[in-house]
């Protein structure tokens, strides 16, 4: 739906906020469209405020000019009107992840956008020989598709306090909190897109959950498989508990998803111990991106 529309000063071009129907649990977005006085679009712009209290403060945003009408100050009067609308919902930092080197992140970095942190991705071919992983003693690893069992579902929970001492560059996140509502949505959002959830976790002695690791793989079974997020929580670190779920879930996947090709992941630049697991995996990395950020 149409709330309002108004002409860019010296550009033919209507800027055009939109409702956006893409709304979640934890978060919602608004969004502009640019378009020639004929109707014409040329460009969009889409910034997603974030509704959990910890999170509140950083928005992402997402711009797209059409490569024919670049150069013409569209992108900058879209980012205008983000930063506007930012500005309007008490966002303090907008974030937005851009290839390395890109023509977006040089357009990123002229209207002031830092470089938060750098994220290196890589890819898994899974036709490829993977290494044969000791088991880790006093451990032992479960599995499951889609939601977690519910004798599970408290201690998985608790395990993703794991994910907040990963690294964040100087981007100020602030604690992800979760409880078991959050933690059913999130297995029910993927298979209601029809994708599959796989979850490897390694269990102490006492049943508790001690890490954990997510693979997402396309509704069809085939292309490339994301790694959604991989978690030791930090009394159960050094003992090699993420090389061991991760090579385990890579066969199960495997056995699984015959026709998938690959896997896919995304790494802080300075997670080292994240990067020495994946490379000894056998994960090549492919490209490099800036998750730019600009303070309001």
């Amino acid at each position: 739906m149409i709330l309002r529309a108004g002409y860019v000063d010296g550009l033919s071009i209507r800027l055009i906020p939109l409702t956006d129907p893409d709304y979640r649990p934890s978060s919602r977005r608004i969004a502009w469209l640019a378009a020639e006085t004929d109707g014409t679009p040329v460009g969009s712009a889409f910034l997603r405020l974030d509704s959990r209290e910890n999170h509140s403060h950083l928005a992402e945003l997402e711009l797209t000019v059409h490569p024919a009408e670049r150069r013409r100050g569209i992108g900058s009067e879209l980012l205008g009107a983000v930063v506007t609308g930012a500005r309007d919902h008490k966002v303090q930092t907008l974030l937005t992840d851009v290839n390395v080197d890109s023509g977006g992140d040089q357009f990123l970095e002229h209207h002031g956008f830092a470089i938060g942190l750098t994220l290196i991705y890589a890819r898994l071919e899974l036709s490829a020989d993977i290494p044969v992983v000791a088991d880790v003693p006093e451990y032992r690893l479960v599995s499951w598709q889609g939601v977690v069992p519910d004798g599970l579902l408290q201690t998985f929970t608790d395990a993703r306090t794991g994910m907040n001492d990963a690294p964040s560059g100087s981007i100020s996140a602030g604690a992800d909190v979760w409880d078991v509502k959050r933690t059913r949505n999130a297995a029910e959002v993927i298979a209601k897109r029809g994708d599959h959830l796989n979850v490897v976790a390694a269990v102490d002695q006492a049943g508790l959950i001690a890490g954990f690791t997510e693979v997402v793989v396309p509704g069809d079974g085939k292309g490339d498989g994301q790694n959604y997020g991989t978690a030791v929580l930090p009394a159960h670190r050094g003992r090699g508990l993420a090389l061991w779920m991760k090579a385990a879930q890579i066969r199960e996947i495997r056995q699984l998803f015959p026709d998938l090709d690959g896997l896919l992941t995304d790494t802080v630049d300075t997670n080292v111990a994240m990067r020495r697991t994946n490379d000894h995996l056998g994960y090549q990395p492919g490209y490099r991106v800036h998750r730019r950020k600009l303070d309001l």
